[in-house]
């Protein structure tokens, strides 16, 4: 029960605070595409907890300005949020084609 409150906790984090991560990125950018789509995933209510978890870390990843890359050098920033999003992306594979715009 505890894994269900965490993560319903995680997910309001990430519903409260990606409109302004993606609001500092250029639209044209395939990172902004692919953590659009990654939202619309996990707000789906269809979805399993377990892949709305593994969505919410790669947002949570996405969003948090503290990492291992910071986000304040320009474009070399956001290489790691690329590839934790990328990852995602890939682990959902086809599941996830039907919340590309």
């Amino acid at each position: 029960m505890t894994q269900t409150t965490d993560i319903q906790t995680q997910e309001i984090f990430v519903r409260e605070n990606f409109a302004n991560k993606i609001a500092h990125l250029n639209r044209r950018l395939r990172l902004v595409a692919d953590a659009i789509a990654l939202f619309r995933f996990m707000t789906d209510p269809d979805v399993h907890w377990v892949k709305k978890s593994v969505v919410i870390a790669a947002l949570l990843y996405f969003i948090i300005p503290v990492d291992s890359i910071p986000d304040l050098a320009p474009i070399v920033g956001y290489l790691d949020d690329a590839g934790v999003v990328t990852a995602a992306v890939k682990f959902l594979g086809r599941q996830l084609k039907a919340y590309y715009m």
